[in-house]
């Protein structure tokens, strides 16, 4: 886990952490049709079918699809951010901020390589001190701690 300390709480459901205290994403695939999507799901979002789900570790790399730059937000939200889809190696997409990048398009290519990172949720919104959330950085920018 990156800037956080380690007894921090996950923020959102689909955030687990493992037996050597490292977080990562949850996921579901599905055995009929192969999809994989954030968090956990006892019937498949793509196909429907029931009984075919297992939760699976979703990938801590991946690239970047699309992007849009946030101005503008609710009270206690930094702005500006950017809020990021990324593909994850292994299956699945997901939402979330990019750091480590200037807010400016001409500086964000798309299918940059990203890694998955675990930061105190104060980044991106006040009193967020005490909770961990999964963030987007550039791959180039050094491996994800464990």
């Amino acid at each position: 886990m990156n800037d956080g300390p380690n007894d921090a709480r996950p923020v959102a459901p689909y955030t687990a952490i493992d037996k050597t205290g490292a977080p990562y994403l949850i996921g579901s695939r599905c055995s009929a049709c192969s999809a994989t999507h954030l968090g956990y799901f006892e019937n498949c979002p793509k196909c429907g079918v029931r009984g075919e789900v297992s939760e699976v570790r979703l990938g801590d790399h991946g690239v970047l699809y699309n992007f849009t730059i946030v101005h503008r937000s609710l009270p206690g939200v930094k702005v500006p951010f950017i809020s990021a889809t990324v593909d994850l190696d292994g299956g699945g997409t997901v939402r979330g901020n990019l750091l480590e990048v200037e807010p400016d398009p001409a500086k964000i290519p798309f299918g940059m390589p990203v890694n998955v990172q675990f930061r105190s949720a104060s980044i991106a919104v006040e009193n967020g001190d005490g909770y961990i959330a999964h963030f987007f950085v550039p791959a180039d920018r050094g491996a994800r701690a464990r």
